[in-house]
């Protein structure tokens, strides 16, 4: 035999436990519902694009963290770093079959060689929806009641989704005389959560050239804090003037109206002029998602309008506005609040295997309950009970199934509670009605 390699993972990737899968295909289960229920339907595109496609269309940042490289046929390509640029090109080329308005979503692993850090790694799963096709307002504040509903659904505790309109910053940054340098003072502006008021106020010096008594005032109006109302209201003096800051203004009263009226509460939905949003293809309405229980950990659900984006492929306009949910910086958070379930099976229901001269009899037993709608897991070897039960305690069965000789004879079965123990003796024609009434709690 030659030398063992070594088992281990590259820098920033991981594998997948069981006990961690589990919560994350409920995640993703959840998000295919709560996208569905709002008419997106699903697509898929490549890992791999022509560097062409991607290079130049999120940031510099995102540009030096792209995987890069030359395939076997020679050609320059590099791993998808989100799913936004890749479904912008996939709609320039398929947009004569699928009509317009488009909404779609999308679920996959993406690709950033950047710095690992909490919740934070160079692969992970983007779950994405957009609308493409339109410049509704509408769409805006649907994109916010699907966060919405979404948050809701996946058990995380109090949200907030912090919204913004670029254009009102891009009003600001006329007024001050400072529209040629927007991009690096969106890109500093950013990064307020990360660096603070000092940290982004150098930034924009330094990349902005803009003096620190220029920075100071766009961080101040980037911190205007109150009511939504009272916001809007203040908000008029900062545009003042600016025909594309006005157009902004009038979005976000628009938007926040919409989302207040499909029940999104004044505590889920702040204005918060601060959120920029670090990709240059965003043109109106950002969003981002924190955890109230753990804001540190930063947004888990963004997005925002890219009304421009597909104009790179197609002379069409093609405007657009989505958002990505982050499972993994998710899942970190939910994992750190304790608020994953720590199971490490599919399988509610356990049937123990009691003895070799029954085995048809117990295959024939799991499937007559999964025909009945369980999910149950035959333990293939008839070991002692308490090895058996040892197992089914580790992998988070919640109920047993116990069914020995004197068991089929009288054709009943022992109905054990994995959590408190308790057991039951119950006929073999009500099984699947015992355990679906214990499942939900009865």
């Amino acid at each position: 035999m030659g030398k063992i390699i070594q088992p281990r993972t590259l820098k920033g990737f991981r594998d997948q436990l069981p006990a961690s899968m589990i919560p994350r295909e409920r995640l993703i289960d959840t998000a295919r519902e709560v996208y569905r229920s709002f008419g997106f339907v699903p697509i898929d595109t490549p890992a791999l694009e022509y560097t062409e496609i991607l290079l130049g269309k999120g940031s510099d940042e995102s540009d030096k963290q792209m995987y890069r490289f030359e395939d076997p046929g020679g050609r320059d390509v590099s791993m998808r770093f989100d799913l936004t640029i890749p479904l912008a090109r996939f709609v320039a080329q398929h947009v004569g079959t699928l009509g317009t308005p488009f909404k779609r979503y999308q679920i996959g692993p993406v690709w950033r060689g950047e710095n690992t850090q909490r919740g934070r790694y160079r692969e992970f799963t983007q779950c994405d929806f957009d609308t493409i096709g339109t410049e509704s307002a509408l769409a805006d504040a649907e994109t916010i009641l699907v966060i919405h509903s979404l948050f809701s659904r996946l058990g995380v505790g109090g949200f907030t989704i912090h919204v913004n309109e670029r254009r009102i910053l891009s009003g600001l940054f006329d007024r001050l005389g400072l529209l040629d340098v927007s991009v690096p003072l969106l890109r500093a502006l950013d990064k307020l959560d990360k660096i603070g008021a000092d940290g982004v106020t150098a930034e924009m010096v330094r990349e902005a050239s803009v003096t620190e008594q220029q920075a100071q005032e766009v961080l101040r109006w980037a911190g205007l804090k109150g009511s939504n109302q009272e916001v809007l209201d203040a908000l008029p003096e900062m545009v003042a003037g600016s025909e594309e800051g006005e157009a902004g203004l009038k979005r976000l009263r628009e938007v926040v109206e919409g989302a207040t009226a499909g029940g999104v509460t004044a505590d889920q939905l702040v204005i918060n002029l601060g959120i920029a949003r670090g990709l240059d293809y965003y043109t109106g309405i950002v969003f981002e998602t924190t955890l109230d229980d753990l804001p540190g950990i930063g947004s888990c659900c963004s997005g925002g309008r890219y009304d421009d984006l597909a104009s790179l492929y197609t002379k069409q306009r093609l405007p657009g506005v989505g958002a990505s949910l982050g499972l993994d910086r998710l899942l970190a958070a939910l994992e750190e609040l304790e608020r994953t379930e720590q199971i490490a099976t599919t399988a509610d229901v356990f049937l123990v295997l009691f003895g070799d001269q029954r085995i048809p009899d117990h295959i024939q037993l799991a499937a007559e309950l999964r025909s009945a709608g369980l999910n149950v897991e035959l333990y293939p070897e008839p070991k002692k009970l308490s090895a058996q039960f040892k197992y089914a305690d580790r992998r988070g069965h919640t109920l047993a199934i116990v069914v020995g000789d004197e068991e089929w004879q009288r054709g009943v079965a022992q109905l054990k509670q994995m959590g408190n123990k308790q057991s039951q003796e119950v006929p073999l024609k009500d099984l699947p009605a015992a355990c679906r009434k214990l499942l939900a709690g009865e």
